[in-house]
């Protein structure tokens, strides 16, 4: 019974959320009342050849201003939710997290490069520099004969100071104008969100998103070792392959995206295991829906905390840091818990 009924909350818990998130904003709040008129409205529009009348201010905050926002942050918390926990469970490592391979750092520099250099689109230049990070540290730590876990971490971390270099280099040089927008985009950027940029990350992380949901059963074996994936016919190189590239994908589109969100990889695979268990079966949806719910709240509380808008990625920090101290001194954080 009560498994169901963790069930039920992770299908119940976003859908709530969402509607919450519709109602709120610095433009005014949305009774529900009025949230089922406006929406039944837009049902019947899209039936419509022709609109009899323009459609009305609150409708067009609603529908293009507020709708996608939630939809690029719901699909950019699961996304780095889900990373994270695929990574703690490849590497073995609870304090694994989707940058430890470098691919915020390389995003970060992508992005600053195009908008130094405008020769390529802000999006493309950065998923193109997260995932030449990776390979970089791929490369960097294959020893010949095959990759150790251990060995990939660290040279994610030289890659990740070797990229940072380089941003830090870019905003030197950049003008003021400039360099402010490369700041306020290392520090999460959600107010930007528009239906192009749904639409862009929508296919790399849903897409991602649905086969590494497909390979769950498969992580629960490589969180044992390779020894015991080997033993029931599991070839782990192939997987860990496949599943690293997956979760850089999805991560190199929500950072390219939206910005760098620190820390959130991190703490939600952590929250997910305290409820769901070490199962990853159950954790991959579990993942999905606290990561989306969990950033929406964030962003919910950045938008209604003050009158200007306060970057996403400084919240994760602030409230992310605190709670994982909390769950470590309760030791809640157990790998085998």
């Amino acid at each position: 019974m009560q498994r169901h009924f963790k069930i039920l909350l992770l299908v119940l818990m976003p859908l709530a959320v969402v509607f919450f998130s519709l109602s709120l904003g610095s433009t005014g709040y949305v009774g529900l009342s009025d949230l089922a008129h406006y929406t039944r409205t837009a049902i019947q529009d899209l039936f419509v050849k022709e609109l009899t009348e323009a459609p009305m201010e609150m409708e067009i905050i609603l529908w293009q201003v507020r709708l996608p926002r939630i939809l690029l942050t719901f699909m950019v918390g699961a996304a780095l939710a889900v990373s994270g926990g695929v990574l703690q469970a490849i590497f073995r490592n609870p304090i694994v997290d989707p940058f430890s391979l470098g691919i915020s750092s390389g995003a970060a520099f992508g992005a600053a490069l195009s908008m130094l250099v405008p020769l390529i689109p802000i999006n493309f230049s950065a998923f193109l520099f997260g995932v030449l990070a990776v390979g970089i540290t791929y490369v960097v730590s294959y020893s010949g004969v095959r990759t150790s876990l251990i060995t990939m971490v660290l040279a994610g971390m030289i890659i990740t100071g070797v990229f940072t270099a380089f941003l830090t280099v870019l905003q030197y040089l950049s003008d003021p104008y400039k360099l402010q927008a490369i700041v306020q985009w290392t520090m999460g950027n959600l107010h930007t969100a528009s239906w192009d940029k749904v639409q862009t990350a929508f296919l790399p992380i849903i897409g991602g998103l649905a086969v590494i949901a497909a390979f769950r059963w498969k992580l629960n074996l490589l969180a044992l070792g390779d020894q015991e994936a080997m033993a029931v016919g599991v070839n782990p190189r192939n997987i860990k392959f496949a599943l690293v590239g997956l979760a850089t994908m999805i991560t190199a589109s929500a950072v390219a995206s939206v910005g760098m969100i620190s820390l959130f990889g991190l703490i939600v695979p952590h929250i997910s295991r305290i409820v769901f268990g070490p199962n990853n079966e159950i954790g991959i949806f579990a993942n999905m829906s606290i990561g989306g719910t969990f950033l929406l709240l964030i962003d919910d509380f950045s938008r209604a905390v003050m009158p200007f808008e306060i970057p996403i990625g400084v919240f994760t920090m602030i409230l992310g840091a605190p709670l994982f101290i909390y769950l470590m001194r309760k030791n809640a954080v157990n790998w085998n818990a």
